[in-house]
């Protein structure tokens, strides 16, 4: 039997089945899937369509005259079709992506620009990176025996991107179905809807807690998660006015400029700066943080100071601006070069997303 046997309400009543039963980890009645959808359905109605989907093998009855239980068929029709009901958002999503790809085919034209442009106006290095998703949140995690000695953790993000990571498990820890449910739920329950920023030590630890004699996998699953949740495809940066750095004495010994100019065209510590820039410990409300000295995350610019700027273009679709220079620059200059900047892109934006984008 494939998904075509399932209809658009029995899909709803299975989401609901599942969603309900990851919160509260009891099994689901008619009567609480009638006030969970907006099916306007009789709890008789329900009851019948419930039927159908136990004899489909999507859900099961644990007890006589109980409510039901995903089944681990349910599941894969939820990991693999239901997460598909946020599709509107997704498209808006993904029409952003394809107006930062396709709408504005010179957009790396347009950033290499700015760059060149604001190492002209500051006299400092400059750095500009393409604007890429960053709103990676949990949407679901299934964790399912593969043998003896090993499960494999399956993470859903809300942008409906996989990830597959193998567990290894010790031979005294081996897990039977009902642990595996049980920890589903509590994986489930704790970090959905999460991103890699609000899954705090408070959180780990509560999850630890909770697992028992199972920390271990939990611990696994939670760096598979920070894994996911972490990973983008390559950033391209644009950089400009990196010789604009030997102009000041203090650094263009010879070793301090090799190392920055390094930095600067190999543009691997760059992404760190980046990554920096995207979880900081502290948000400026103009969006603009500045690193003096040893702030920055980036060694060779201990000498530096370096001003970031997130320009948006969307939600979760960003993007930096940065000016490395000496301590001694021009802060006022620096901040309102960057303003300038992030307004020009805002405006870029506007002016190509056409009407019908809203």
């Amino acid at each position: 039997m494939t998904e075509l046997e399932l209809d658009e309400r029995k899909i709803k009543i299975l989401d609901a089945i599942i969603r309900n039963y990851l919160e509260t980890g009891e099994p689901v009645g008619s009567r609480t899937i009638s006030k969970y959808t907006d099916l306007n359905l009789s709890s008789a109605t329900i009851r019948n369509e419930m039927s159908d989907l136990e004899e489909l093998g999507y859900i099961v009855q644990p007890h006589t005259s109980a409510g039901r239980i995903p089944s681990d068929k349910g599941y894969r029709f939820y990991v693999d079709n239901l997460m598909r009901d946020n599709r509107e958002k997704e498209r808006q999503v993904s029409e952003m992506k394809e107006f930062v790809i396709e709408k504005t085919e010179k957009m790396e034209q347009v950033l290499k620009q700015m760059a060149k442009m604001l190492a002209a106006n500051t006299n400092y290095a400059t750095m500009v990176t393409a604007p890429s998703y960053h709103g990676n949140k949990v949407k679901f995690i299934q964790l399912s025996k593969m043998t003896d000695g090993q499960i494999l953790a399956v993470v859903v993000l809300n942008n409906n991107i996989v990830k597959n990571q193998v567990i290894a498990v010790d031979e005294e820890e081996e897990l039977d179905n009902d642990t595996l449910l049980k920890l589903n739920i509590l994986l489930n329950s704790a970090l959905n809807g999460l991103s890699i920023d609000e899954i705090n030590l408070a959180t780990i630890s509560k999850l630890k807690e909770q697992s028992g004699i199972h920390q271990g996998i939990v611990s696994n699953v939670i760096d598979a998660l920070g894994q996911a949740l972490s990973e983008d495809e390559d950033l391209e940066i644009y950089t400009s006015g990196t010789t604009n750095i030997l102009k000041y004495p203090e650094l263009s010994t010879n070793d301090k400029a090799s190392e920055l100019l390094s930095t600067l065209e190999e543009k691997e510590e760059l992404a760190q700066l980046v990554s920096d820039v995207f979880h900081p410990d502290e948000q400026n409300e103009t969006g603009i943080q500045v690193y003096i000295g040893n702030e920055a995350p980036i060694q060779t610019m201990k000498d530096c100071s370096v001003v970031t700027a997130t320009y948006e273009l969307g939600e979760g679709v960003k993007g930096t601006i940065g000016i490395i220079g000496p301590k001694r620059m021009d802060y006022e200059k620096v901040m309102d070069n960057l303003k300038n900047l992030k307004t020009q892109l805002d405006d870029l934006f506007e002016k190509n997303k056409g009407p019908g984008k809203e």
